[in-house]
């Protein structure tokens, strides 16, 4: 599996309206999988909707409508929104699909073989918003109704018949497992952050529950429905074609490379999903990733504070590729990010017109001015040419390395990093006093060009759009596009022809 990726976004819950949470999950899986694809890797790129359970149930009745007609319209919100962010996944799963429910039946039959589920009854506080249970230790009183501390959701007493994961006796299998592979849970933050949940001490957990009637039945009591974290968790196998092991789908992409998630269902993902793996006999995936939250102005965004920001006015505003590299750069992976519209506009001025814009329009210009429009034959490079040109070759490794550790502020902040010093290399060589000697003139060109050519390799994860149409100057497709280019300093054949590119964005002034 040396060269097979395998990347997944939470599959979400069909809300009426996706937010920016469900944006950002989803463009930074979408950053890492263009990233291998350019890098040769083959990859799967997993995303989709969790639409059985309890406040699906509710939601549908709320709205007077037929739980899986409700499901149908509301998960087609999510399909648009793979191709308003111009996600490249390769599938999209329901987990009302038939594909699906046979590897949550073959999975559930595989744990209760293995005794791992037993029946008796379950007493305690259930979040239906969360679709999680939660103890006595994590639930307080406020304005005379119990909620969760940490969601914030409001809970309810349940008790009835239950059937139950062994989720104790996987306790210290798990530390042991965490232990065994540092990298299973990133950031280290998170990672501290369920280890001590487990080391708290686990119990067995409930899996299915018998006052519902929207999910899929247990396959041996049909009055029983599969807890829905168990029922949607296994979407990662059921798109690789699980059961069948030998499926080249599953053979060539499980386990999984990573889980991209946000940090509210860490539980379930590194914790719950692990034990029902490791239950199963099955491998585990290689890492689980728990991003943090999408602030607005220091905010946690909610409907209830009327801070919410749409992803699609702000693309409708403001363009995708903005948004894309705003949230990328913006949001430092890992920990909660605080954006706004005040801010997203400083970016797209700064950094994508005035810097990256502004470099493609000034070289091309001056190219068609003392070149026309071809790339420079006679150049000899100086040490500040080697020097600038080399920064690429000699941080190849570790750009590599620092996508494979889900280190993107790394990544950022070399290409902004690059942007800079290659507007600074234009302006300090001032290519414009350098008429009379042309060799100078033309290196200069040159090697601004291919600076181009390396950002725009670079930019393609973040904005492919624009970075498509910045490579258009050198007729580069987008299937010719190669990480290891950067190794190369003259990629670009001397004496063909360039072609000129429209404004690739435009400043934001206001009135």
């Amino acid at each position: 599996m040396k060269n097979n990726f395998y990347i997944t976004t939470p599959i979400y819950y069909p809300s009426a309206k996706p937010h920016m949470g469900h944006a950002y999950s989803s463009i930074v899986a979408d950053f890492f999988a263009r990233f291998k694809r350019i890098s040769d890797y083959k990859v799967f790129f997993l995303t989709g909707t969790d639409e059985h359970g309890q406040k699906i149930q509710r939601a549908a009745a709320e709205v007077n409508k037929d739980t899986q007609q409700f499901c149908d319209e509301i998960s087609s919100n999510f399909m648009a929104l793979s191709k308003i962010l111009n996600l490249s996944n390769d599938d999209f799963i329901r987990t009302t699909e038939k594909r699906h429910k046979i590897s949550v039946e073959y999975l559930w039959n595989i744990l209760e073989k293995k005794n791992e589920i037993y029946l008796s009854k379950y007493s305690g506080w259930y979040s239906v918003s969360d679709e999680a249970f939660y103890s006595e230790n994590e639930i307080v009183t406020k304005d005379d109704i119990k909620i969760c501390k940490s969601s914030g959701s409001k809970v309810e007493w349940v008790e009835e018949e239950s059937y139950f994961f062994k989720l104790s006796k996987w306790e210290n299998k798990l530390l042991e497992y965490y232990k065994e592979n540092p990298d299973f849970i990133n950031p280290q933050s998170r990672k501290n952050e369920v280890i001590s949940f487990v080391k708290s001490g686990l119990k067995d957990l409930s899996v299915s529950r018998k006052s519902i009637t929207w999910g899929i039945n247990v396959p041996s009591q049909k009055d029983h429905i599969i807890y829905v974290w168990l029922d949607a968790l296994t979407n990662y196998l059921s798109a690789l074609d699980y059961p069948n092991t030998e499926s080249d789908k599953y053979k060539s992409f499980w386990p999984a490379s990573v889980h991209i998630i946000g940090k509210d269902i860490l539980r379930f993902h590194a914790v719950y999903w692990p034990a029902f793996l490791l239950a199963a006999d099955l491998p585990l995936p290689k890492t689980v990733y728990g991003h943090g939250w999408i602030l607005s102005n220091e905010e946690k965004m909610s409907k209830s504070k009327g801070n919410i920001l749409d992803p699609i006015e702000i693309i409708n505003k403001y363009g995708l590729d903005p948004l894309r590299y705003y949230l990328l750069k913006e949001v430092s992976f890992g920990n909660d990010g605080n954006i706004s519209e005040e801010k997203l506009e400083n970016c797209i001025n700064s950094d994508l017109a005035n810097n990256y814009g502004n470099l493609c329009q000034r070289v091309v210009s001056f190219n068609e001015k003392n070149c026309h429009l071809k790339i420079p034959e006679n150049i000899k490079y100086n040490n500040e040419d080697i020097e600038i040109l080399d920064k690429f070759k000699n941080n190849y490794n570790k750009l590599e390395d620092a996508i494979n550790k889900q280190d993107i502020n790394f990544y950022m902040n070399f290409l902004i990093n690059m942007l800079f010093a290659s507007n600074k290399y234009f302006n300090d060589q001032a290519p414009w006093n350098k008429k009379n000697d042309n060799i100078r003139l033309n290196t200069i060109i040159y090697v601004s060009l291919e600076l181009i050519r390396k950002i725009s390799v670079l930019m393609y994860p973040i904005i492919p759009d624009t970075s498509l149409k910045a490579l258009s100057i050198f007729d580069i497709k987008e299937k010719e596009i190669k990480f290891k280019s950067l190794l190369n300093n003259e990629y670009l054949k001397h004496g063909i022809q360039i072609k000129k590119i429209n404004i690739l964005f435009n400043k934001i002034i206001h009135d």
